[in-house]
């Protein structure tokens, strides 16, 4: 199985870096396979708190490479819920990259692991019959603090329901459970790295863009 690692987030970030530079990103030093994958960009301000950036990916198997590619971008500039990340935000960034596995239906809504399962909800509006989906990755649940009820009540209002929740509701739920491998980089990990590997720091329009 392939497991999410330092190749993977680097070629991330080189990716965006090169977006901002105009140019194509040098070849990534991870193997091609076919699997689910996600980009998560967290913005670090003052040391506080990781802040969400950007996250998209895919729940079907994609070749890897073109994978992290596009996603690394559409997570970074095309996240609706964001504004575009600018150049200037890069030394505040860390980029986690997700490699999803072991898909599984469960028994009912409560049929999974906080920290362990990421989650793919499916179920019919009962106000206008519209069909609603919406995931999270495993570690959100754990990260919010959240019980597996709250997790599946704000996956339901991620998917757009606005509607009362009720225990009838829940229980019609179709839940897929996943889990994950992740790798986690920060921007001054990521120009250590290309520093050590490529002899130079990473620039942005011919201009340095490192941690202080």
């Amino acid at each position: 199985m392939v497991a999410a690692n330092r190749e993977m987030a680097v070629y991330c970030f080189d990716t965006l870096v090169a977006h901002y530079n105009s140019e194509d990103a040098p070849l990534p030093a991870f193997d091609e396979g076919q699997h689910p994958l996600f980009v998560t960009w967290m913005k670090v301000v003052n040391g506080g708190e990781p802040c969400l950036r950007g996250c998209i990916g895919t729940l079907e198997a994609r070749y890897i490479i073109n994978g992290f590619r596009d996603y690394a971008l559409t997570s970074a500039l095309r996240d609706r819920r964001f504004p575009p990340i600018q150049a200037k935000e890069l030394p505040t960034l860390e980029c986690t990259v997700s490699i999803l596995t072991d898909y599984e239906t469960a028994n009912h809504y409560l049929d999974w692991e906080v920290g362990k399962h990421g989650l793919i909800i499916e179920f019919t509006d009962p106000n206008n019959n519209a069909r609603r989906s919406a995931t999270y990755l495993p570690e959100v649940a754990a990260h919010e603090g959240w019980t597996r009820e709250e997790a599946i009540d704000s996956l339901m209002r991620k998917a757009g329901y606005s509607g009362h929740i009720m225990e009838s509701l829940r229980k019609s739920i179709r839940v897929t459970r996943y889990q994950s491998t992740l790798f986690t980089l920060t921007y001054s990990d990521y120009v250590s790295y290309v520093r050590e590997t490529r002899g130079a720091a990473p620039t942005i329009n011919g201009v340095k863009h490192v941690n202080h």
